[in-house]
């Protein structure tokens, strides 16, 4: 995590406020590598005078409504001392990538080699905490570490932006309104609370904190403080307090121990797709008796486990039987792709193969392999991508476009398999 030479200055100076508010200063655990570049979190940008005039104005109106919901002056000060308007924030803000990949896509990129890697190193690093976590709240560690893994690459993607300077400047601009003031507030309770203070408060443009990237109201409910040290700690390079909170909140969103999230399975020829849906509930047995098989070596669940069918790439791709802990997973992502991701890169800690039908045979879109070898040849050709690891993000939907706009053609900024034959013809 990064914080700035101007905060660090005054750091030893404010602990004294923030011990009036928890008793101490917070002090990380495990080292915090601090980047002290002002660049890192925008402020190089010299933000128009009439926004920074705005946000001084509404942070004062925004602080009365504080007061009256019990935070102190001492932790309004502290807390809002060095917040400028942060151009930076408003920016990601408004920069997230048009091109939308597909399941099949997504999940190449979730699950890939690089992340399945990582993540049994992972495991081999924390093994005793993962146990541990595993043992207290009864969430398998390997869906514990594909979170994590899928949320901030085990650790190394945690945000780097200033937590009350980027909620600030985003409800000051009226972004999603309600929702980013509810998180202001609650990231000054956090503060109040003497889990973490301002300088090390750090997270995503959107708020989210830490190794698991749990947003400030999440974390109220849910954060734990696994080390026993008196602070819910998801911030420094110890990941405990994150991984257990983690497995708190699935715990306490319905996660059922010992039971998959979801399987894989083949379907019988003639199968009619009309009886799968979320909320179409049979048990496994009943699945069976319709000629439903599992896909692979990875065991369906329990025969009397009530199940949903999923066929999202329809009947030539891969179908899952989910069951509660898939639902459990979307609680904290709501999204069935998510759910996947994180229920197959769990099955790939756990030793399991790969999916036994992961592209279905009518999508047009290009594999992994080819979305590399399409950035391979659009920055040879003098389009640089930015970097050749198969995912498709602004850099790349911006070489296409200008690829495609050099070439006369219209700038959709979509890769395909036609664009990439062209790129291979030269």
């Amino acid at each position: 995590m990064r914080f700035s030479l101007r905060l660090t200055a005054t750091l030893t100076a404010l602990a004294l406020v923030l011990g009036g508010c928890s008793g101490g200063m917070y002090s990380p655990r495990g080292g915090v590598p601090q980047q002290s570049q002002e660049i890192k979190w925008g402020r190089n940008q010299n933000p128009p005078p009439a926004k920074v005039a705005g946000l001084n104005q509404w942070i004062a109106g925004f602080k009365a409504n504080a007061r009256a919901q019990g935070i102190s002056d001492s932790t309004l000060d502290f807390a809002f001392r060095d917040v400028v308007y942060n151009p930076e924030v408003v920016k990601r803000s408004q920069n997230q990538a048009e091109f939308k990949k597909s399941l099949w896509e997504y999940l190449e990129n979730a699950v890939s080699e690089k992340r399945q890697t990582n993540g049994r190193a992972a495991l081999g690093q924390y093994g005793g905490v993962l146990s541990r976590v595993e043992a207290t709240y009864g969430v398998d560690k390997e869906i514990v570490a594909a979170v994590w893994g899928m949320e901030s690459t085990y650790g190394e993607r945690r945000g780097d932006l200033p937590l009350i300077e980027a909620l600030s400047t985003l409800s000051y601009e009226g972004y999603r309104g309600d929702f980013f003031r509810s998180q202001l507030m609650a990231s000054l309770k956090i503060l109040q609370a003497g889990d973490i203070d301002p300088a090390h408060m750090t997270g995503s443009w959107a708020g989210a904190m830490g190794h698991t990237q749990f947003i400030p109201t999440t974390y109220l409910s849910y954060a734990v403080d696994f080390t026993g040290d008196g602070r819910r700690d998801i911030w420094s390079n110890d990941p405990s307090d994150s991984l257990a909170s983690t497995a708190n909140y699935l715990a306490k969103s319905g996660w059922q121990p010992g039971l998959p999230a979801a399987v894989e399975v083949t379907l019988p020829a003639g199968f009619n797709t009309g009886l799968a849906g979320k909320g179409k509930r049979r048990s496994v047995s009943e699945w069976q008796s319709l000629g439903i098989r599992q896909a692979t070596s990875r065991p369906l669940p329990p025969a009397g486990a009530s199940t949903e069918m999923l066929i999202p790439g329809g009947a030539d791709g891969a179908a899952f039987l989910i069951t509660r802990n898939f639902h459990a997973i979307l609680r904290y992502n709501n999204a069935d792709s998510y759910a996947l991701a994180v229920a197959h890169l769990a099955d790939r800690l756990k030793g399991y193969p790969g999916l036994a039908n992961p592209w279905p045979a009518s999508h047009p879109g290009l594999r992994i392999e080819q979305r590399k070898e399409m950035q391979r040849l659009l920055t040879a050709r003098g389009f640089d991508t930015q970097g050749v690891d198969g995912n498709v993000g602004s850099n790349t939907i911006n070489a296409i476009r200008a690829y495609q706009t050099s070439r006369g053609l219209p700038p959709t900024g979509t890769p395909s398999a036609a664009l990439l034959e062209q790129l291979r013809r030269g």
